[in-house]
């Protein structure tokens, strides 16, 4: 499957911001999909998952009640909306889809779209 993130820009603190992933060239509905970010010169993080049903969601502690996952498989499209965003939530980010359930282990995941940058000005 490939995947492609969108939807990034620059916001002021406290904007929101809603991420895309699109999918093709697989049964998206098959994948568990998630999004990580990485910031510079930091490691890439777990940022959400959400299972290919919908029934299940993780978020990152930090995140929760920030930032919400929802995916739709009839459009083969995941988002992450994001509001009050911070200057610390900098950073590319990237969706990532596995088979099997959603996990926040960033080596589960085996497709990677190209990520998408959200800057956060202070």
């Amino acid at each position: 499957v490939q995947l492609q993130a969108s939807g990034g820009g620059l916001v002021q603190a406290g904007g929101s911001l809603r991420l895309s992933c699109s999918a093709s060239g697989g049964t998206f509905g098959a994948y568990a999909m998630a999004w990580f970010r990485q910031a510079p010169g930091k490691e890439r993080e777990f940022v959400s998952t959400i299972s290919w049903s919908s029934s299940t969601k993780q978020y990152a502690g930090s995140l929760k009640g920030r930032f919400t996952v929802s995916r739709d498989n009839a459009r083969n499209t995941m988002w992450l909306q994001m509001i009050d965003l911070k200057p610390e939530d900098t950073a590319v980010y990237y969706c990532a889809a596995k088979t099997g359930g959603p996990t926040a282990y960033i080596e589960h995941y085996h497709y990677w779209g190209q990520g998408t940058q959200v800057t956060v000005s202070s």
